[in-house]
C-alpha cells in the first residue's frame, strides 16, 4: 500500500482536519471514510485512481489524525466540517464517495451544497433512515421493539458498544481485529502490513458514542422512525446518486441498500458486488476499482 503524507487545515469551528491528497486529474473526488476507520483505508483506492482524478481523503472529527475538540450529535455536523474543509483546500466542485457512515455524511453534504456536489457514490452506506441500535435482553439478543435513545444508553450497550469502548481504552488491537474479522473482513482480509496500518488508524478513534448516536438519530426522509422524526432533507439532494453494495454485507444488508435506492427514486442507480461484504475494497478490489472509476468518470 502506497503511503500518502498527512496534511492539516484549521476550520472555523476550532477543529483541525487531517487529510491525504493524491492525483492531479481534472475531476475532483472527496473520499469519506466510515466508522472505526480513517483516510488510511482509502489509500489503495487513491493509488489505483491517482492518474485519473484529484482526490482528497479527510479524517473526520475524532478519527485518525484530526482533532476532537468538540463532541457532536449528528452526521450533519460532520458534513459541515467537510464543507469548511472543502473551502479551506479550495475544493469547489466535486464528486463525493462515502463508505458506510461516510455515506450518511455525503448525503448531508449533497443536501447542503446542490451547486457544488456533482455526484455522490454511496458505498455500503447507512440508509437515509439511519442505523438502529436495539436494547438487549438477558441473553444479549436485540429486543426489536425497543430502540436505544440516549448517548448514555449507547455507551452502556453490552454487545455492540462496550467491547469496542474497552478495546479503545486499553489499546487492545486484538479485540478490534476480531470485530473487523467477524463482520467487515469476514470474506477477504487485506495484506498483513496493510491490516496493521489499518488497525493503527482504527485505534485512533475517540468519538464512538457520538458516531453511534448520530447514526441512530440520522433520518433524512420525511417519514419518522423510532429514533428520529425525519428532516426531509433527502429531497434537497439534486445530484445523481450511485449505490455500490456488496451482496453479502453483514453490516448494511442488501435489503437496506434496496431501500435507499427506493427512497431516492429516479435520482439513483445501484450496482451490486456478488462476492463482497462490507468492504469491496478488499473483497473484490479490481472489480470495485473498475466500477468506481466508471461511475466517477
Amino acid at each position: 500500500m502506497k503511503e500518502y503524507s498527512i496534511q492539516t487545515v484549521q476550520i472555523p469551528n476550532g477543529e483541525t482536519i487531517a487529510y491525504r491528497k493524491a492525483g492531479n486529474g481534472k475531476k475532483n473526488v472527496l473520499l469519506v471514510h466510515g466508522n472505526m476507520s480513517s483516510s488510511v483505508h482509502w489509500q489503495t483506492t487513491m493509488e489505483a485512481l491517482e492518474n485519473d482524478f484529484t482526490m482528497f481523503a479527510p479524517d473526520m472529527r475524532g478519527f485518525g489524525d484530526s482533532s476532537y475538540n468538540h463532541t457532536f450529535n449528528s452526521l450533519h455536523e460532520l458534513a459541515q466540517d467537510l464543507e469548511a474543509f472543502a473551502d479551506a483546500v479550495g475544493l469547489e466542485k466535486f464528486a463525493a464517495v462515502g463508505w458506510s457512515t461516510g455515506g450518511g455524511v455525503v448525503m448531508e453534504l449533497a443536501a447542503d451544497w446542490p451547486d457544488r456536489v456533482e455526484k455522490i457514490i454511496l458505498l455500503e452506506s447507512v440508509p437515509p433512515t439511519g442505523y438502529p441500535i436495539f436494547k438487549k435482553d438477558e441473553n444479549g439478543q436485540p429486543i426489536l421493539t425497543e430502540l436505544l435513545k440516549t448517548k448514555e444508553e449507547i455507551a452502556a450497550d453490552p454487545i455492540q458498544v462496550v467491547p469496542a469502548l474497552n478495546a479503545y481504552a486499553s489499546g487492545n488491537r486484538e479485540t478490534m481485529r476480531a470485530i473487523w474479522d467477524a463482520v467487515i473482513y469476514n470474506m477477504n482480509q487485506p495484506p498483513t502490513a496493510d491490516y496493521e496500518r489499518y488497525l493503527d488508524a482504527i485505534m485512533q478513534q475517540r468519538n464512538l458514542v457520538d458516531i453511534d448516536y448520530s447514526l441512530l438519530t440520522f433520518n433524512m426522509t420525511d417519514t419518522p422512525t423510532g429514533s428520529a422524526a425525519g428532516s426531509g432533507r433527502l429531497a434537497a439532494i439534486q445530484c445523481p446518486v450511485v449505490i455500490l453494495q456488496g451482496e453479502k454485507d453483514m453490516v448494511v444488508p442488501l435489503p437496506w441498500a434496496q431501500g435507499t435506492l427506493a427512497a431516492f427514486g429516479n435520482k439513483a442507480t445501484m450496482h451490486t458486488f456478488p462476492n463482497s461484504g462490507h468492504s469491496p475494497l478488499t473483497d473484490e478490489p479490481d472489480v470495485f476499482i473498475t466500477k468506481l472509476k466508471e461511475v466517477l468518470a
